[in-house]
């Protein structure tokens, strides 16, 4: 409770995460008990409720850049979670980037009981598929020295998400062909497909939600889950900066940072 109230006060007043020694996670299961102490913290002190997760190192890419070899996730503020567009102020956030992600609003409940998930499990909860920006914060500085359990802890870099149109007709799609693509101020920066997340975006949901069911816990109807990005992440280091995200099928997603 000490260590998320400390998370909490620093992710509300947008400063840099240092924990004093005496707080800081040491393991995966420590880190995760903070973020959970973290998001009942954020409930109670006005910042709202969790949204949904948002997964991250689901690609090769993202696990060399963060030199971590299995995926983690965090939670997603709902009022942070923007639709089709998002303005919002640079100034707020230590080193802001995006990443270009397909996103997927949970229809059914997924309780912890069903467990072990597969993939033909969870199809048939995933109400829509959308195009997304998670915009993310590096507000640890050297974030290979602050380790995975810090990171974990603090949602794992997560500020905000911005969904595109709901696609309720998404099965039609072969979300592991489809090309997602990273445009900075009208320029092509970063291009990937579905399957560079875990195989198939849909095994980011049988990952979280497995994960979930482990700690007694499952996925809810209307949670919209961040299955990782199809390409590496976009570091921005100046405002005004325009950015979108497109993917095959899908459409496109926008976010102004200014």
């Amino acid at each position: 409770a000490r260590a998320a109230a400390c998370l909490g006060d620093l992710r509300g007043n947008h400063l840099p995460v240092v924990f004093p020694t005496d707080l800081r996670p040491e393991s995966e299961e420590q880190a995760y008990a903070v973020q959970a102490a973290l998001h009942r913290w954020q409930s109670d002190n006005g910042f709202g409720a969790i949204a949904g997760y948002k997964i991250g190192c689901t690609t090769k890419v993202m696990q060399k850049i963060l030199q971590i070899d299995s995926p983690a996730f965090g939670g997603v503020l709902e009022g942070q979670v923007f639709r089709h567009r998002a303005n919002l102020p640079f100034a707020d956030y230590q080193k802001p980037g995006i990443e270009c992600e397909i996103a997927m609003r949970i229809g059914t409940d997924l309780p912890p009981e069903g467990a072990p998930y597969n993939q033909e499990t969870v199809t048939g909860a995933i109400a829509a598929c959308m195009p997304a920006i998670e915009l993310v914060d590096n507000r640890y500085g050297d974030f290979l020295s602050a380790g995975a359990p810090v990171m974990i802890a603090d949602d794992f870099f997560q500020a905000a998400c911005i969904v595109g149109a709901e696609v309720t007709d998404w099965r039609n799609l072969d979300l592991a062909a489809v090309e997602g693509r990273t445009f900075f101020n009208g320029k092509l920066t970063g291009g990937g497909i579905g399957s560079e997340v875990l195989g198939h975006p849909l095994q980011a949901i049988v990952w979280l939600i497995n994960r979930l069911a482990g700690m007694g816990r499952g996925l809810k109807a209307g949670e919209i889950v961040m299955t990782g990005s199809l390409t590496a992440v976009q570091w921005i280091e100046a405002a005004p900066a325009e950015l979108v995200i497109s993917i095959d099928g899908l459409g496109d997603v926008c976010l102004s940072l200014e």
